[in-house]
């Protein structure tokens, strides 16, 4: 396993927009509702490879994604996180 997902249920509205943009579907709806009626998203991390899409696209920025121990993807309204993966990307 290259990349682990961690999906914050509470936070998550289940739109599915990282479901559509995973390659390697790692992730699915859950049938099971969170605490605000919601069908959050769930990650199978066995063929993750830590791309990150999932978290990038997330709009309720509900998915961080960790790569080889460390973070790639956070809170959109962390710059530092912002930063780090444009320096991964070039």
């Amino acid at each position: 396993m290259a990349g682990r997902i961690v999906i914050d249920s509470e936070r998550c509205k289940g739109c599915g927009l990282c479901v559509v943009v995973c390659p390697n579907r790692c992730i699915s709806i859950s049938r099971q509702s969170n605490s605000s009626g919601y069908f959050p998203a769930t990650a199978d991390n066995t063929e993750c490879t830590g791309c990150a899409n999932c978290a990038m696209i997330c709009p309720d920025a509900a998915i961080r994604v960790w790569r080889a121990s460390r973070i790639v993807a956070a809170d959109k309204d962390d710059s530092a996180a912002s930063r780090r993966m444009a320096k991964e990307k070039a």
